[in-house]
């Protein structure tokens, strides 16, 4: 399904590409800023939040044009985390998707102005949204900042540096990743579905299915920081060893994180099943679902 699918990942990712670029054709953006910030955004990513925000859409809708500005800036801060993350201050790391992270490439407060930069561009680029109406407006800006401040992605980054040095209860890491990186997750199938008019009942098992998807995405992440090649993942592999962090495969061993991940697929799979809604969002994340 995802091969058959590979053109319309194709087009998303052109998309959202292209909104990137008249972003930034707006006058009064230092060139240096804009350099750090489109260094960032292009550096290889898969887009898989814009691709899971359309995907969710086009399950129930047909133009996703109308969704490419909210999936371009929930990309946009994504990418301002990741910035934020691999500071000195946070993970400390030299290399993201196989080239220098932004504070190596420019410099340390270059990285965290682009970061800042490119969050605040992303809510600006919901609210000037021609094709939402005000409601829609609203409720996007307003899951949008749950999704990612002091009680959402925030809240899990935070977390997960108070949980250095320390061992975390399967319990606590999964509130971590919860956080961190299921709520963007869960915004870019709720915001989908429901520019998409998808029903209450819909909204629900999606929501399900979302929280499951941020957790077996991190469970498939730290499977790949102890068995991974460096050089496909482009990034360094052991770094949360490194940095004694608490993993699933720490945890439970890398059997038992194999295990849990199957488990969390299928529990992906009741939920969208349940959630009628078509394959295209399953075989976004086609990658994670294989059998490990």
């Amino acid at each position: 399904m995802a091969n058959k699918l590979q053109p319309f990942f194709s087009e998303v990712q052109q998309l959202v590409d292209e909104k990137f670029d008249s972003c930034f054709e707006q006058a009064g953006i230092p060139q240096k800023l804009k350099d750090s910030m489109l260094y960032s955004l292009k550096a290889g990513g898969k887009r898989l939040r814009p691709i899971l925000v359309c995907a969710s859409y086009f399950a129930y809708a047909k133009d996703v044009n109308k969704v490419i500005s909210t999936a371009a800036a929930l990309e946009m801060l994504h990418t301002y985390s990741l910035i934020h993350d691999d500071l000195p201050a946070m993970d400390d790391d030299d290399y993201r998707r196989g080239k220098l992270t932004n504070h190596k490439m420019f410099d340390e407060a270059t990285a965290i102005l682009a970061g800042d930069a490119l969050l605040t561009n992303s809510f600006g680029l919901i609210a000037n949204d021609g094709q939402l109406t005000a409601e829609e407006k609203v409720e996007i800006l307003g899951l949008l900042s749950l999704c990612s401040g002091p009680a959402g992605m925030v809240a899990g980054q935070f977390l997960d540096m108070e949980a250095e040095d320390k061992k975390s209860t399967l319990q606590q890491l999964e509130q971590i990743h919860s956080l961190k990186t299921g709520e963007l997750i869960r915004f870019a199938v709720y915001a989908g579905a429901y520019l998409g008019n998808a029903n209450e009942t819909q909204l629900t098992y999606l929501n399900k299915f979302a929280y499951q998807l941020g957790l077996l995405f991190q469970v498939q992440d730290d499977i790949l920081d102890v068995v991974g090649d460096a050089g496909k993942l482009g990034k360094s592999v052991g770094s949360d060893e490194g940095n004694l962090k608490s993993t699933y495969p720490k945890l439970l061993g890398i059997d038992g994180a194999i295990a849990k991940k199957r488990n969390l697929r299928s529990i992906c799979q009741g939920a969208i099943e349940k959630s009628r809604c078509r394959s295209v969002i399953f075989a976004a994340f086609g990658r994670l679902f294989q059998p490990a």
